[in-house]
């Protein structure tokens, strides 16, 4: 009895400072300001009463001990590129344990009955008012609340203590973001909102707002306290802005639990295009007409839902182009409290063409919500939890259904707070997070649930849960709904989509953590870091290139591992649009995350900053609203072939499009240049055919790169793919270059003042296993990877004059990536510079190369671990290089600089 109680109290307490709720009657009184502080890493504090000593050394709240340089120092050695190093951004300063907080206040007046309101804290948080207790909190993602009760006008003391240490397991490694030292760090102190309130004369402890478009209703279910006794009386207004939109009748208050009801014909909806927002004023009202309390709650009318597997906002489909938000903020290592932090987070997302928003193993403060709501963003939001063993422990289990109840009291009325997950990864107990998840559903059914945010356990994961809404995941019993499972092994087409994977799912499917594609570290980011964090990783691996000679290398990797990234976003994003049942993605990530291991995935930094890869703009035409699409064979062809496109248009705007759908192909060089129309079309709201074109190839008589166009006129709505033409002919020679794929041989040549292309059986290479798509994740997390970045090309190069390439990998590179074997070039006398180097991972660092030319000897060597010498006829980019090759061999302009001798070479080859 005495533990139900408890936590009924907690709970009243918690909706009596619930967003938006605070008596209008009643005005706060913030307690910012100089606190005094005392660290207890003994645990002393309580055993000694400090609750009624007074503290001498002094900090500002909010803030946390690492904004005060409180704690012991860290000390990192960036001279050695250790794992330790690797695993995420250094604090300067750490602390954990207990810390006692104190601050004196004068009060001009009595307060009746005081609340003390700490916006949020990491753990535990024990409370007294002038000595006396006043009650323990240990919410991770609500305000923790204290009941002081009266307090006469003059002077009283606060005495907080305030324990970041774990309290439940919440977590495996601490990795879950409520409780973290990935990117928010296990900080001490108090941040947000600290107020005091005083509830004696509060007679309205929360309202709920539930509003239906569909139904033009919205309903307020109110929860009333204190006294009401006498005469009392209801009633609400509707607001548009400042204007009064629609009002009730004053209604006798006869229940501590009430409702009113407006009918709203002229209801505006609120989503990604329109993000309109209403305000509910409730007020509790006297025989005279005099407010006794009253409440004035924001909320918007849209109606989300899944029906089948379509996800549906306002009666229309919704395709969700969202990313993560795992606690990354470097700078101050915690959240922003306010709106300014959270606008630079909502309106760089925007800019890039999405509309959503997960938070992973957390839930985003106030703010977060106020600025979704006013842009349009819908955010999934999770209980502070990613564990393993969900049940193992009663005591964590209550912990997690008291955060749920703070999620809805604090947060359950923005209209932004549209998808619920109980947590990322989850194992364990799946019938008690399905009981979870129903009586949520029951309790508040403004929000669309899932059981967890995919599963590794067997039986879940790749199928949804009984209880779920929607469900997100990497792959289904069919298959996987994410290229990180294909790009690698799969020849690239790009008219495939995940229909097969995605036969019999019964509810819409969001697609997990799509990408997470590793980009080189931007070494100049590491000057951003002027807050609590120090980029000692980044610090690292700048100081173990400065070693090995490759500093000048490291914004060419950043550019072409980047620029890689961005091409395999873009198809992830395409395959996505074209797969009818998709509900949409969430990358990992558009930006950074430097923790975990150094998880730099992100077009953008940990900052939300560009890294200078693609712009916002080029980016949105692949992922926005309307995108057109097309469906083609490969990205490599011969000029005996007709490339065949069917076009298709993504519109998951808001209304019809009414255009003309226009097709164009240009060579780089502009002497190709068609173009087309596919007619003028009504395409409707989803994903709809837009008719096909062909395009013969055979009046191409020189290896260029095509770029397909695909557009609505007189719109903005544009989008391009590149594709590489080949002349059709067999492999040729040239009678003073020898091609051959044995090193016996090529010395033997050399050794005689010859020309060779060596190109041996890459089997027989010592080096690492060629792959297309760069580092999973990262390198120091997930270590077991052959670990490339992609390649950097020097483009320039007459080696490459007739095979057209950029500088970065793209799609003509996989056949020839994928039959490749790097060489490793670091124990060589001289640094050697290839032609084309693959780009080894942050955590190595190693000078690789797939293409090099040498002299050896009197000889002139030009060096490839690429296959150039199988099946040429079913590989026109294989057969292009290799003709460039032997071309640029043959001529005047093949004079290798770098030298090796035999044995070297034998030594860099010999497996």
């Amino acid at each position: 009895m005495m533990q139900y109680s408890l936590k009924k109290t907690f709970f009243l307490l918690a909706a009596l400072v619930a967003s938006s709720t605070i008596s209008a009657q009643v005005k706060p009184i913030p307690v910012a300001g100089k606190w005094l502080y005392r660290l207890d890493s003994l645990d002393k504090g309580l055993d000694q009463k400090w609750q009624q000593q007074q503290f001498t050394n002094s900090i500002w709240l909010p803030g946390t001990l690492d904004d005060a340089g409180i704690g012991a120092p860290v000390k990192v050695d960036t001279t050695v590129l250790s794992k330790d190093i690797m695993l995420h951004l250094s604090r300067k300063h750490r602390y954990t344990g207990a810390v006692w907080y104190q601050r004196s206040i004068n009060l001009t007046s009595r307060m009746a009955n005081a609340l003390l309101s700490l916006e949020r804290v990491i753990w535990k948080t024990d409370c007294w008012i002038d000595g006396k207790p006043a009650g323990t909190q240990e919410s991770l993602i609500a305000p923790q609340v204290f009941k002081l009760g009266p307090l006469a006008a003059g002077k009283h003391v606060i005495t907080i203590r305030v324990d970041n240490r774990k309290q439940h397991d919440i977590s495996v490694n601490d990795f879950a973001h409520a409780y973290t030292d990935g990117t928010q760090i296990i900080w001490n102190g108090v941040i947000g909102k600290m107020q005091l309130i005083d509830i004696g004369k509060q007679v309205i402890n929360q309202v709920q707002v539930y509003s239906s478009l569909a139904n033009h209703s919205v309903k307020a279910a109110i929860s009333l306290g204190g006294s009401h006794s006498g005469d009392t009386y209801l009633r609400a207004f509707l607001l548009s802005g400042k204007k009064i939109v629609k009002q009730t009748s004053p209604t006798v208050i006869q229940h501590n639990q009430e409702e009113i009801s407006l009918q709203v014909p002229e209801a505006q909806s609120w989503d990604e295009f329109h993000p309109r927002l209403y305000s509910l004023r409730t007020e509790v009202i006297d025989s005279k007409g005099q407010v006794l309390d009253a409440r004035t709650q924001s909320f918007g009318f849209r109606d989300i839902n899944a029906t089948g597997n379509e996800l549906r906002i306002n009666d229309r489909p919704l395709f969700l182009r969202g990313t993560l938000e795992c606690n990354i903020f470097p700078l101050e290592g915690h959240p922003p409290m306010n709106t300014a932090g959270w606008l630079k987070v909502f309106k760089t997302a925007k800019a890039y063409g999405l509309n959503h928003l997960r938070f992973h193993s957390w839930c985003p403060p106030e703010a977060a919500f106020q600025v979704a709501d006013s842009l349009g963003f819908y955010l999934h939001v999770e209980l502070p939890l990613w564990v393993l063993t969900v049940g193992k422990d009663p005591k964590t289990l209550t912990y997690l259904e008291q955060e749920a109840e703070n999620i809805i009291r604090n947060y359950g009325n923005h209209p932004s707070f549209c998808f619920w997950s109980m947590g990322n990864e989850l194992e364990g107990d799946f019938g008690w997070l399905e009981k979870l998840v129903r009586k949520l559903k029951q309790e508040d059914n403004r929000h669309l649930y899932t059981t967890t945010t995919f599963s590794f356990q067997k039986g879940h994961g790749k199928n949804p849960d009984p209880a779920d809404d929607y469900f997100i995941t990497q792959y289904t019993e069919k298959g996987w709904v994410r290229g990180q499972g294909i790009f690698n092994t799969n020849p690239p087409d790009f008219k495939t989509d995940y229909s097969k994977a995605l036969k019999g799912t019964t509810v819409p499917l969001i697609i997990h953590e799509v990408g997470q594609y590793s980009v080189y570290p931007d070494l100049e980011e590491i000057k951003k870091y002027t807050g609590v964090l120090r980029p000692s990783n980044f610090e690292a691996v700048r100081n173990n290139l400065r070693k090995k000679g490759m500093l000048g290398l490291a914004p060419d990797y950043l550019k072409a591992s980047g620029t890689l990234a961005v091409q395999l976003y873009k198809e992830e994003i395409e395959r996505a649009l074209k797969t009818k049942g998709v509900g949409g993605f969430q990358l990992l990530d558009l930006h950074d995350f430097p923790g975990q291991g150094t998880a730099l995935v992100g077009i953008l930094n940990a900052f939300w900053d560009s890294k200078g890869l693609v712009s916002s703009t080029d980016f949105s035409k692949f992922c926005g609203p309307v995108v057109p699409l097309i469906r083609f064979e490969k990205a490599a062809y011969s000029n005996n072939e007709h490339f065949y496109a069917a076009a298709e248009i993504a519109n998951y705007s808001d209304r019809q499009i009414n255009g003309e759908v226009l097709w164009s192909a240009i060579s780089s060089d502009k002497h190709f240049n068609l173009r087309g129309s596919l007619g003028r079309q009504s395409i409707a709201i989803g994903n709809a055919s837009a008719g096909s074109f062909s395009i013969d190839l055979s009046k191409i008589d020189r290896a260029c790169e095509l770029q397909i166009t695909v557009s609505i006129a007189n719109t903005g709505y544009t989008n391009y793919w590149k594709i590489w033409v080949y002349p059709d002919k067999k492999p040729e020679s040239f009678s003073n270059v020898i091609f051959t794929t044995s090193i016996d041989s090529a010395l033997s040549y050399l050794q005689a003042g010859r020309k060779v292309l060596l190109n041996p059986d890459t089997a027989n290479v010592k080096g690492i296993d060629g792959r297309f798509a760069p580092v999973f994740w990262s390198p120091v997390h997930f270590p077991d990877q052959p670990g490339s970045m992609g390649l950097l090309i020097d483009k320039k190069s007459n080696a490459l004059a007739d095979f057209p390439t950029d500088f970065y990998t793209d799609w003509q590179w996989w056949d020839l990536v994928t039959r490749s074997r790097s060489l490793i070039l670091d124990k060589l006398g001289a640094p050697a510079t290839p032609i084309v180097r693959v780009i080894d991972n942050f955590f190595r660092n190693r000078n690789l190369a797939t293409l090099v030319e040498f002299k050896v000897g009197s000889g002139s060597l030009i060096l490839c671990t690429m296959d150039l010498h199988s099946q040429l006829t079913e590989r026109a980019a294989a057969r292009q290089l290799r003709y460039s090759l032997l071309h640029y061999a043959a001529g005047n302009t093949f004079q290798p600089v770098q030298e090796i001798s035999a044995g070297d070479l034998r030594r860099l080859l010999d497996n």
